[in-house]
């Protein structure tokens, strides 16, 4: 049973842009953070990446990087460096409106190259509340680390090149390099988290680790809207029901009901954005006798109405939007663009 890709199969990317920069040292670049997640690869020279609150880390050439909610950071060719917005250089050499068309450009003083290759990546609300919440802001996979790197790093490159050139069908590839990095940054990172006895990964990805936990969590995601309860779960993961309630909780981090409850609300939010289906079906997909039910569990859930709930996503995904071309185009200081204070980029290696 291999529960991850069952979970990740609900996991879609909505849409997805791609970029490819030629960085030649000295230089720094700076971002306030992005509306969707990031993942960048690089080859050529090494690089260096901080996020605010983080020491800076070395990333090698074929290293793949991901930023599951898009965090501000910065990127430089070695720490200390100036930074230059990434805003200002978006809104020198976009085309189109911005996050709607692949980027290229090049930055530098001229010495050692970083070629960069980069897909920002919508995906659907389900992995937005229920794959990305539980991850770290940073997720670094080493080349040495994956045994499939170069040929992820050559494809990741074949498909940037591709996405530039805007070939017939590009938009669709671009989204679909941007969901394959993902379900292979997850396995790497899932191998990692699972032999750290840190507590630091509980969510149910380091509840897939135990072979009866992963059972209830692969129930509870092809029958979602069954009336599941901790002891026909415990069942299914063949333990007691005070033992698996134990293990449940110790490795994801809740119970096994609110986990439920938590995967329920999650799809809904991803029909709702969706809007194929009805209120009252989506109610009954969760497993709610009705819509009103479930929209007292809904805000319970999100603090918000169904209604008010798709509002508030539309209102944040334009204020994303609106506030990365403001900083551009005004070239406001760093603070007023990311929400923080300049990173701190001293090496600690």
């Amino acid at each position: 049973m291999d529960v991850l890709s069952e979970i990740l199969s609900i996991c879609r990317s909505e849409r997805a842009v791609t970029a490819r920069f030629a960085l030649t040292a000295p230089w720094g670049l700076r971002s306030a953070g992005v509306s969707g997640a990031m993942i960048r690869m690089g080859r050529g020279a090494p690089y260096w990446i901080a996020l605010p609150g983080m020491a800076p880390v070395q990333v090698e050439p074929d290293d793949l990087v991901m930023l599951p909610l898009g965090a501000p950071h910065v990127l430089l060719s070695s720490p200390g460096q100036p930074t230059t917005p990434f805003a200002d250089l978006i809104a020198r050499h976009a085309q189109g409106p911005l996050d709607e068309n692949p980027l290229v450009f090049a930055h530098g003083d001229g010495g050692a190259l970083t070629d960069m290759f980069s897909a920002q990546v919508w995906f659907s609300a389900y992995c937005r509340h229920s794959v990305f919440t539980i991850l770290p802001p940073l997720i670094h996979i080493r080349a040495q680390q994956l045994p499939l790197a170069s040929g992820l790093a050559d494809t990741m490159e074949a498909l940037t090149k591709e996405t530039l050139d805007r070939r017939p069908g590009w938009r669709l590839s671009a989204g679909r390099m941007g969901e394959l990095l993902l379900v292979n940054i997850l396995r790497e990172h899932l191998a990692t988290i699972t032999t750290t006895t840190t507590t630091s990964g509980t969510g149910w990805l380091r509840g897939l680790s135990d072979p009866g936990v992963a059972r209830a969590i692969g129930c509870v995601h092809r029958a979602p809207g069954q009336a599941w309860t901790v002891q026909t779960l415990a069942s299914e993961a063949a333990m007691s029901r005070s033992a698996f309630s134990e293990r449940f909780k110790a490795l994801v981090g809740t119970t096994p009901i609110l986990y439920l409850t938590q995967h329920r609300m999650a799809l809904a939010a991803q029909q709702l954005e969706a809007a194929t289906r009805s209120l009252q079906q989506i109610a009954e997909d969760a497993g709610y006798e009705s819509d009103k039910v479930f929209a007292r569990a809904f805000r319970r859930w999100a603090g918000v109405t169904p209604t008010a709930y798709l509002r508030r996503e539309a209102s944040r995904r334009k204020s994303l939007i609106e506030g990365q071309a403001l900083c551009g185009a005004y070239r406001l200081p760093p603070e007023d663009c990311s929400g923080s204070t300049t990173l701190s980029v001293r090496s600690t290696r």
